[in-house]
Order: structure tokens, then C-alpha cells, then sequence
């Protein structure tokens, strides 16, 4: 498999999954400014939609949009145990999650990373950051470990690497002391780790 990525983006949590399931892979930097790979690839070649992730495996077949990356990755790994067996209530909880994470609070920050965001935008995208984020803090609230209770799982992958985005745009986590230490905990797994470490980010 290659992973296709850009350090920190939400490709990370992608490279995460691949480090849980402890499979070999390549991964490839893409410079989405230029749609040029590190290897000199027009990228647009690879995954017309021009951002990250994307995902070429075994049977030629490139696989895009991080979510549906996550759950396949997990469904053809069962025994890592990344995600829940499907038509489980639980898994119906998982999908709602990866959602709002990738609806919600990714397209929240979207606006804090572009360069024709003009300041007006920003305090406003700031504002709806603040209630994705409150949201999060009150669901992490009741003790629980990951999203799913003791067991970590893709979707615990996808809402560290956006949460700790408020950590490039300037947010303080420290307002939202569940989603900070939620973030913390994630971040300390050794496979989380090695993927920052890769993508230079440690």
C-alpha cells in the first residue's frame, strides 16, 4: 500500500490506522499548493480531487475521502479492533462520529488554513471551531477514554489530528479541558508517534 499525504493534514490519521494495524506501507509527500508528489507525480493523476489522503492498494485500486479510508482499513483488519463490527449499534455511533468529525469540526478549521480567509472570516470561523470544540468537551466529559469508551478505534485517529490543529491556528485547548486531555492521551501511543515522527512533525 501508499499513502498518499501532507504532514499534519488529515492524511495523518490515515498514517496513524496503517501504523495500528502494523502492515507495510509507502507513504509519499504531495504538495497540494503545486499538485506535484515528492516524486514528481502530477498528483491529479492519482486522486483528480487534488487533496489528501489517498490510498493506492494491491489491487491497483486508489481509494480516497479519509473517512471511508479509515473504516476500510479497520474493516479489513477486524482483529486490531478499529473499528466496531457492523450493524452493531455501536457501529452506527462510530459512523456518526467520523461524520461530525468530518462535516462539523474538519470543514470548521478549513477556513483558519486557507491564505484568502480574510480576518472578518477567521474570528467567525473561530467562533464555530469554539462550539464543534464545546460540543466534543461535554461528549468526552463522562469519563470516558476514546470515543467509543476503553477501546481506541479510526475515529479516535481523525479527532485527534483535527483537534490538534487548534494547536497550528493559535485556539487554546485549555478551554476545553476534555477534547485538551483527550488530544494528550492520543497523542502519547507509540504508533501516533512514529507517524508524526515521520511526516517531520516531532
Amino acid at each position: 500500500m501508499k499513502l498518499f499525504y501532507k504532514p499534519g493534514a488529515c492524511s495523518l490519521a490515515t498514517h496513524i490506522a496503517l501504523r495500528e494495524i502494523g502492515v507495510s506501507f509507502e507513504i509519499e509527500e504531495v504538495n497540494t499548493d503545486t499538485g506535484i508528489t515528492t516524486s514528481g507525480l502530477d498528483y491529479k493523476l492519482i486522486n483528480p480531487k487534488g487533496y489528501v489522503p489517498a490510498l493506492a492498494v494491491a489491487s491497483g485500486d486508489i481509494f480516497t475521502e479519509g473517512p471511508s479510508i479509515l473504516q476500510y482499513i479497520a474493516d479489513q483488519n477486524p482483529d486490531k479492533k478499529l473499528a466496531p463490527l457492523v450493524n452493531t449499534i455501536a457501529r452506527v455511533k462510530f459512523q456518526e462520529y467520523l461524520s461530525y468529525i468530518n462535516s462539523e469540526l474538519h470543514k470548521a478549521f478549513s477556513p483558519l488554513f486557507s491564505s484568502s480567509t480574510n480576518d472578518d472570516d477567521k474570528a467567525a470561523a473561530r467562533i464555530n471551531v469554539a462550539g464543534k470544540l464545546d460540543y466534543l468537551n461535554k461528549l468526552l466529559g463522562d469519563g470516558r477514554v476514546y470515543l467509543l469508551g476503553d477501546n481506541f478505534t479510526v475515529a479516535d485517529a481523525y479527532l485527534f489530528v483535527v483537534s490538534n490543529w487548534a494547536n497550528f491556528v493559535g485556539i487554546d485547548l485549555d478551554k476545553w479541558p476534555n477534547v485538551e486531555a483527550f488530544v494528550t492521551r492520543v497523542s502519547s501511543r507509540p504508533t501516533v508517534q512514529s507517524a508524526m515522527k515521520a511526516e517531520g512533525l516531532l
